[in-house]
């Protein structure tokens, strides 16, 4: 009988999952190791308020949205070898349709993720890979046969595989597992990783007591804000801690490029300075109330260039003030309250497959690699696609 190869994942959110589905289709004796009681809890939590599987964006204009130190050309590989149209039919073939919303956004008929994650983890068992929950990874001792040591409800679990699949993800959520308490794990093994940080999150700033009162929980709507040359149209809400919102979330990287983190807002995109002055026509005194009623300037903006500005000794320097209103930021909110998470092991440690260079026979997937991208699809979709990657080059180590 020809020797099966027995392959270990280490951790059960959508990359381990997929990763341990491709190595299982390929004849592998796989088994799933899991921090937590069961396995999918980052999923399902994606899956809160609509599960977005991807994106229905064509590429090349897809790949764009992925960011992260050093990204090398060939993380485009792996994506466009699981893409957004492979990974809408893997969900056709559990039996789950999908849709493309007008945004783009793809979801499951229905928008849950637990039928989903039940017909896939129904699936791998039928594949016959095993699940060993509550179990901890607390070490790595790098081998021809890498060995894993696990804290099993307080007692130390030593196992050998032929490959290991390390799926830990990012340091978002912590909660479902994904806490980032691998990174020193890693680096007693000498592997560089970018520290970690919050990525897709609200960003903090002084906002004064007075400004609260007035505009604490405020939308600001129809605006463009901008990060250095980097630019998003939308909608901010204003937090007691600074602000939140799909365009902060957005800039995140351009913000932190930035020698001191700031935006600039453009609360009135439609107009330019000039229309705007010509719109307070015989104003001559309090311009500020003047441009909420000619200018229709929300009283969220007008909170905002207040407490920012000491005095508008006319309406050309109002205008300008809310064309380019710069607000100056000190840090994004903690990792644990972040969508997801930035940084991660470095790319110049692996190889093309994932696999370390100094380790063979370890590969890496998912949130763990320093890569980044937007909300819209495009986390899940990097996830499933380094995961596809991880397990069908598992299946080939000798």
């Amino acid at each position: 009988m020809p020797h099966r190869k027995s392959i270990a994942v280490v951790g059960g959110g959508p990359a381990g999952l997929r990763a341990a589905e491709v190595a299982a289709e390929s004849g592998a004796r796989v088994t799933l190791y899991d921090a937590k009681p069961s396995t999918g809890r980052k999923f399902l939590v994606a899956g809160k308020s609509g599960l977005n599987l991807t994106n229905d964006q064509t590429f090349p204009d897809f790949l764009e949205n992925y960011q992260g130190k050093d990204l090398p050309d060939w993380f485009g590989a792996i994506i466009s070898h699981f893409d957004n149209t492979q990974l809408r039919a893997w969900a056709g073939s559990l039996g789950i349709e999908t849709y493309a919303a007008s945004s783009g956004k793809v979801f499951p008929i229905g928008m849950k993720a637990a039928p989903l994650l039940r017909r896939w983890i129904e699936k791998l068992r039928g594949l016959g890979v095993e699940f060993k929950v509550r179990h901890r990874l607390t070490e790595i001792i790098p081998t021809d046969s890498p060995k894993l040591v696990f804290d099993h409800e307080g007692k130390t679990v030593k196992a050998e595989h032929d490959s290991v699949i390390l799926a830990l993800g990012g340091a978002s959520w912590p909660s479902t597992g994904s806490d980032g308490k691998w990174v020193s794990m890693l680096e007693k093994l000498g592997i560089p990783v970018t520290p970690l940080s919050s990525a897709n999150s609200g960003w903090e700033t002084n906002w004064s007591a007075a400004l609260l009162e007035q505009a604490e929980g405020f939308p600001l709507k129809n605006i463009v804000v901008s990060a250095g040359e980097v630019s998003r149209h939308g909608e901010l809400v204003i937090t007691r801690y600074g602000l939140e919102g799909g365009p902060i979330y957005r800039l995140g990287p351009a913000i932190r490029r930035l020698a001191e983190p700031h935006i600039t807002v453009d609360f009135k995109p439609t107009f330019s300075v000039e229309q705007l002055v010509a719109k307070m026509e015989s104003a001559k005194r309090n311009f500020l109330e003047e441009a909420i009623i000619r200018w229709k300037l929300s009283p969220a903006a007008s909170a905002i260039v207040e407490h920012l500005y000491t005095s508008f000794p006319d309406a050309q320097s109002l205008a300008m003030a809310v064309k380019h209103c710069k607000i100056p930021l000190t840090q994004p909110r903690p990792v644990d309250e972040a969508i997801s998470s930035a940084g991660g092991v470095q790319w110049s440690t692996l190889t093309k497959e994932l696999m370390l260079k100094d380790y063979p026979g370890i590969y890496l997937c998912g949130e763990m690699l320093d890569w980044e991208a937007p909300t819209g699809g495009y986390l899940l979709q990097a996830s499933f696609a380094t995961g596809t990657c991880a397990g069908n080059a598992a299946i080939q180590t000798v």
